[in-house]
């Protein structure tokens, strides 16, 4: 028996196993689970869809909680491609970013024509490559779910659009089935939200609208889409006439939808515990740490900008967009690209202020509470830099919609000081630095900057605060402890000295006679 051919990688497990090479025991670990792996993994669409398109390299991303079926889905798939091609699996073991996104940096280590992605995914665009989403099919009981909808429209009676986590999408035909046989009588306008399309092809203009969560015009009336649904409305209405009924867990998804639509009222059926949760003021209260941050943000001299994504498409032209609005705000800006952002690894970067965190719009909103500083969105950043905005409660997720949006009118140096709430006097902003990028006598920006650092602060606290260090070599000659320092003025190398020797239980300099008692 001939055993299957396999190739380690760091990030990656191919799998190549040709008909030649397939066991009688790999042949019965796909009939066993045939029917989960069909249903939930949908083997028979993905082998369509590689086989329409010619694939010949194709990479499998799961994330860590179905990372343990990947050797039976990969045994299956290769089964249902057949044995006459010639396509390699390459399972992609870990993600560069969030696991809702496409990993577009590891498909392209080992070049694969497209990505299936299966589990959770925000169905957000990509950039260069392909990709299919296998949703997968959660349990949910559909006569406990409708008696749930149908109790709470008797007691609403406004009008509903329905939303649903996408591993719930295979059951939504039977739910609006029954529950419009069991509400015949009522006369209550149900709105369900559709799939856009499991199939995500990249996006060649990054300012295109499809797709984006916020407000589109439809043929008749207003379109909708976020998080990859998308619903119309009557024309003249808005969401805030509808209640929203959400069907899955309280996940990134559901945050996404409740800040989003921060107006309606929005209950939750929970389909794992079978109950109806119509208390979301915890969600709610988002909104008033995030206007803390903004208040926070307008306060920052330098602003650290974190990758959250390299194949979103049109992050590129986001991270230019904020580096135009925090320069011309006049404060100074840093690129960083680390992956996931953890508290030390942001630790490293005391200099800044603040972070904006480019990234999908479910992984967008991080809780800050544990690091050195706040992490806001492009939407906040947009708010705090921008000249006389104002926040009116609409929030915006997805960064593309700010892409479309009207030219950034950023935040001009008035000609008073302006009133920081958070340290409770008025603050003076830095003036923009425009001819910072062509000044090229570095020895005189660094004396410049030092002698700036070096100035002294008024303690009187109602006297006018003005920030210390602009720069990340100001902030530098601010710190007490810089290194090691060397002795400029001396060219002679100092002496050396010889330290003990031995072991520690007893170094040789020391006795080891033996005590006696």
């Amino acid at each position: 028996m001939t055993q299957p051919k396999a190739q380690f990688h760091p990030r990656f497990l191919s799998s190549r196993i040709s008909s030649s090479s397939r066991s009688r025991t790999q042949r019965r670990a796909c009939q066993l689970p045939a029917m989960d792996l069909e249903l939930n993994f949908e083997i028979s669409r993905t082998a369509e869809f590689i086989l329409s398109r010619s694939f010949t390299r194709v990479a499998l991303q799961f994330p860590d909680d179905l990372l343990k079926h990947s050797t039976k889905v990969v045994t299956c798939l290769r089964n249902k491609l057949g044995s006459g091609n010639k396509v390699g699996l390459f399972v992609m073991a870990d993600t560069t970013f969030g696991s809702c996104c496409v990993d577009e940096v590891g498909a392209s280590h080992i070049n694969a024509d497209c990505v299936i992605h299966y589990g959770h995914t925000c169905l957000s665009p990509t950039s260069t490559i392909p990709s299919f989403c296998v949703f997968g099919k959660a349990s949910i009981s559909v006569s406990h779910c409708v008696e749930k909808l149908s109790s709470y429209v008797g007691t609403n009676g406004k009008p509903i659009v329905v939303l649903y986590g996408l591993e719930y999408a295979h059951a939504i035909s039977q739910v609006k089935g029954a529950l419009v046989e069991a509400m015949s009588n009522a006369k209550v306008e149900l709105i369900f939200s559709d799939v856009m399309c499991s199939i995500i092809n990249p996006l060649e203009d990054h300012r295109k609208s499809d797709g984006l969560g916020g407000c589109l015009g439809a043929a008749t009336g207003t379109r909708y889409s976020l998080g990859g649904l998308t619903w119309d409305l009557p024309e003249g209405r808005g969401m805030e006439d509808y209640s929203l009924f959400w069907i899955g867990p309280e996940n990134s998804a559901f945050s996404n939808v409740v800040l989003t639509f921060n107006g309606s009222e929005i209950v939750r059926y929970d389909a794992t515990e079978d109950r109806l949760v119509t208390d979301v003021s915890q969600q709610k209260r988002i909104l008033k740490r995030r206007y803390y941050l903004v208040e926070r943000a307008k306060d920052a001299n330098m602003v650290g900008i974190l990758v959250g994504t390299l194949g979103v498409a049109g992050y590129l032209h986001m991270i230019h967009q904020m580096k135009e609005l925090i320069m011309l705000a006049g404060k100074k800006a840093y690129t960083l690209v680390m992956g996931r952002p953890n508290p030390a690894k942001l630790a490293n970067f005391p200099e800044c202020d603040v972070f904006i965190y480019v990234s999908c719009a479910q992984t967008a909103l991080l809780d800050s509470k544990e690091f050195l500083a706040p992490v806001i969105t492009p939407f906040e950043a947009m708010l705090a830099f921008s000249s006389g905005s104002q926040w009116t409660g609409t929030y915006v997720m997805e960064f593309r919609d700010l892409i479309n949006s009207s030219q950034l009118e950023v935040r001009k140096r008035p000609e008073e000081a302006r009133f920081s709430f958070l340290k409770g006097g008025y603050v003076e902003d830095f003036e923009p630095q425009e001819n910072e990028g062509e000044d090229n006598d570095r020895a005189l920006a660094l004396a410049s900057a030092t002698e700036k650092a070096l100035q002294l602060r008024d303690r009187n606290p109602d006297s006018l605060v003005k920030g210390i260090a602009k720069s990340g070599a100001e902030f530098f000659v601010t710190r007490s402890y810089h290194g090691l320092e060397t002795h400029a003025n001396s060219s002679l190398p100092e002496p050396y000295l010889i330290g003990r020797s031995g072991k520690a239980s007893g170094y040789e300099d020391e006795r080891s006679e033996p005590e006696t008692l």
